[in-house]
């Protein structure tokens, strides 16, 4: 529709071709925030496969009517067209969502919202491609366009037939038909689950930055690039593959476990390619429109295509974290509704969108301007997402750190429990073991640390955001010691995970030395299983002692294979400290004698 209005419609009312389609991205929205809070419930009420199979009935004879639409040239019906086709997508997300988190186990959520994230952006490009390519037909163009509607939609419901029945997750819930209290309602809901609030902002986030540069490629690629509609088409295809890519990469970056640093690379990536685009585009300006291969003459479009293909690569990335994790804690009984809320919010910053591109536009920006101010709130996001979750991106940066630095592989991590809190006792080799535990570690985790070290500068910031517990000797500071190991303590209560080295100091001589009784102290004081974990090939590396006993003195080590290795947990009324110490030992020498 978009195309249509740009290259075959133009102005209607006195209104430009780029507020007619900033205006239909509005008027497609308005449904979200009218009918999510009902769609919420009926979708917790009812069985799901059912209710899939009348929205997609409801799709077939919208279709039609938008076929109509296109044969008249008929914009204002094309725009009531919109209107339904948003009221049956505000009551087709919520079954969509909520239906995973009841066929899939916690951890397939990852793979099966980056299966059908990936398998949505699919059906976004064959439907791209083909729309671009039907409506630049001469003369039958849009009929043509209208009639594939109407076919995609009957294939879709032939395909919603085979989905499994799916029970209904609160039957006996009534219908609160008042929109504005029932998703008041929800929303407070969500807020008392801190991560789900902050997902659905994040995921909010998303649509606002969609929807500006969605609703601007058809004039971007006219006014700016000087591409016809099949330019528009591939830039939109280039998009597409992107989240798809990003979607698919969650699950193998995650392997198979929710991974929220992959949230902060993503938005980050978002910032970063979105001004690229502007800063590319500032000085480009069309008089006429050429096809694909034209395009490809300006080395500058190479450049914002590429940027295209990795913002959705890195809203792949952003996006199916966020999803899974409302999914995982969202109340089950509540999950439809709390998802519809999340769509009231993406709805209200998608009309927000649309309201700023207008009013921007009114003021005298330019396209690429408008990318560069989105970019410039998206790195505000950046930040905000860094102090939200500043453990998770620190593991990230950890794992760039040391992937980057070292080649890494990593042996019976699994015997690092998943939920609740524990003890890591691992043996201190280099200034560089707690970043490399922090990169391959899956959980955040709390490190003991001495008092000296915290306090160095820059360094101190950086313990502070991971929440590193600073301790000394009895003798330098007993106070000091007393509240680490208070701290300790609370944080294991809070079934975290808190990691010691027992030697207390950096090996002198690669050998593993003798464990300070202060691990004992902290498992009588808080019963929780100690996993003994080893550290192998740092010795003589650039940040251990190797050289005359002294660190970062002599560059070397870079690259070398290092091994991470942790054995089965011990059980907090088996712990002794020299058994403790075997076993660090041990799993070091096994290490050792396999290479």
């Amino acid at each position: 529709m978009a195309l249509f209005i740009v290259y075959h419609v133009g102005s209607v009312g006195g209104l430009s071709g780029v507020m007619l389609v900033n205006l239909a991205a509005g008027l497609f929205i308005l449904p979200f925030l009218l009918f999510s809070a009902t769609a919420g419930q009926i979708a917790d009420k009812f069985e799901k496969s059912r209710l899939i199979r009348l929205l997609k009935l409801m799709e077939i004879v919208i279709m039609v009517i938008g076929a109509l639409g296109f044969w008249l040239g008929n914009v204002t019906l094309l725009f009531a067209v919109l209107f339904l086709m948003g009221l049956q997508s505000a009551l087709f997300g919520p079954v969509k969502y909520a239906i995973l988190p009841q066929h899939l186990r916690n951890e397939e959520l990852v793979g099966g919202n980056g299966l059908v994230e990936s398998a949505t952006f699919v059906a976004i490009l064959l439907g791209t491609i083909a729309g671009g390519l039907l409506i630049a037909i001469e003369t039958h163009g849009p009929m043509a366009s209208g009639m594939a509607c109407i076919l995609i939609a009957v294939i879709g419901y032939l395909a919603s037939r085979g989905i499994p029945l799916t029970p209904a997750a609160a039957p006996d819930l009534r219908i609160h038909w008042n929109p504005v209290t029932e998703t008041w309602r929800n929303i407070r809901a969500a807020q008392k689950t801190r991560v789900v609030w902050l997902s659905m902002l994040g995921i909010s986030w998303f649509w606002f930055y969609g929807v500006i540069f969605l609703s601007q490629f058809p004039n971007f690629t006219k006014e700016i690039l000087g591409g016809d509609e099949r330019v528009a088409t591939m830039l939109l295809a280039f998009f597409s593959i992107g989240l798809g890519i990003g979607a698919l990469m969650c699950e193998k970056l995650s392997r198979g476990r929710v991974e929220p640093a992959l949230v902060f690379i993503g938005a980050a990536g978002l910032a970063f390619f979105a001004f690229d685009v502007g800063f590319a585009s500032r000085v480009l300006h069309a008089e006429t429109q050429n096809g694909i291969a034209a395009y490809f003459e300006n080395p500058a479009h190479w450049r914002i295509a590429f940027d295209l293909v990795m913002m959705g690569v890195c809203g792949g990335l952003y996006t199916v974290p966020l999803y899974v994790f409302i999914q995982m804690y969202a109340d089950p009984e509540r999950r439809s509704r709390i998802i519809a809320a999340n769509n009231i919010l993406n709805a209200l910053l998608m009309v927000l969108a649309s309201l700023t591109a207008i009013c921007l536009f009114a003021l005298g920006a330019t396209i690429p301007q408008l990318f560069m101010v989105v970019a410039a709130l998206t790195t505000l996001v950046t930040i905000a997402v860094f102090f939200a979750a500043p453990q998770y991106v620190l593991r990230c940066l950890g794992w760039l750190l040391t992937h980057t630095i070292y080649r890494v592989r990593v042996k019976g991590l699994e015997n690092i429990p998943e939920t609740g809190a524990c003890i890591l006792a691992c043996n201190h080799v280099s200034y560089a073991d707690s970043v490399i535990l922090v990169g391959t570690v899956r959980r955040p985790i709390r490190f003991i640390i001495d008092h000296r070290f915290y306090k160095m500068p820059v360094l101190h910031w950086l313990f502070r955001m991971g929440r590193t517990i600073p301790v000394t000797a009895r003798r330098d500071n007993e106070a000091l010691k007393e509240q680490a190991f208070a701290l300790a303590a609370q944080a294991l209560r809070d079934g975290e995970v808190v990691c010691i080295f027992p030697e207390g100091r950096l090996t002198p001589n690669g050998e593993i030395g003798k464990f300070s009784p202060g691990i004992t102290r902290m498992v009588r004081e808080t019963p929780v299983p100690v996993v003994p974990m080893a550290l192998h090939g740092l010795w003589g590396s650039f940040f251990s002692r190797a050289h005359k006993g002294r660190a970062m003195r002599k560059l070397r080590g870079i690259f070398s294979r290092i091994t991470v290795q942790a054995g089965p947990p011990i059980a907090p009324q088996d712990l002794k400290l020299g058994n403790l110490r075997e076993k660090v030992v041990a799993l070091h020498c096994s290490e050792h004698r396999a290479l």
